[in-house]
């Protein structure tokens, strides 16, 4: 009885056979409803739908040497504040500070949710501003935050304004911002402009 388990079965027609090698491919081969333009993160929303007091949070970050190292590389910034420690220590500070403007950059929108929710009508970053409450320093862990604070509708755009901030691992407060998108409203959508 064993050896009728290995044999093949000549009861399978091969008609029937055919049938199922056929339709098993052309489900591979098949196309699909599957559309590119719709394939998003989240959901897209329009000017509308953001509201005020809504925070998008970037992932925290351990800053290292090599962080800096790279940042220098990119802004040719050579001031020895940022890279020798003992210039740092003779002038005031505990340790080589991290570049202001590396630490403004983790307030990069892209660093969040925002440019997947609003990425269909975003026109453009319009403007930004801080200031640097604290410094920051090589294995300080950053907490980045943009908080939409205004939605300011202007005809067939309108502006989106954040309150951005960045904390570091001790609560601490190190930066405080605004940034303000220019964002296409839903008429203009409506309407064929965008």
């Amino acid at each position: 009885m064993l050896g009728n388990i290995d044999q093949p079965d000549d009861s399978l027609d091969d008609e029937v056979v055919q049938h199922h090698l056929q339709s098993r491919k052309s489900v591979m081969t098949a196309p699909t409803d599957f559309d590119p333009d719709a394939f998003l993160v989240v959901q897209a929303r329009t000017f509308e739908d953001p509201r005020i007091g809504e925070v998008f949070r970037a992932p925290s970050r351990t800053l290292t040497d090599a962080h800096a190292a790279a940042f220098q590389t990119v802004s040719m910034d050579n001031h020895p504040v940022h890279y020798d420690a003992e210039w740092a220590r003779k002038h005031g500070h505990v340790a080589p500070v991290v570049y202001g403007l590396q630490v403004l950059a983790f307030t990069a929108p892209g660093a969040t949710l925002c440019p997947h929710v609003i990425g269909e009508v975003f026109i453009s970053f319009v403007e930004l501003s801080c200031t640097f409450l604290a410094e920051v320093h090589s294995g300080d862990t950053v907490y980045p935050a943009l908080t939409i604070t205004g939605l300011q509708p202007s005809g067939d755009d309108g502006i989106v304004v954040t309150a951005v901030t960045v904390h570091n691992q001790r609560g601490q407060l190190v930066l405080s911002g605004q940034h303000k998108y220019l964002l296409r409203r839903e008429r203009a959508i409506r309407n064929g402009d965008g």
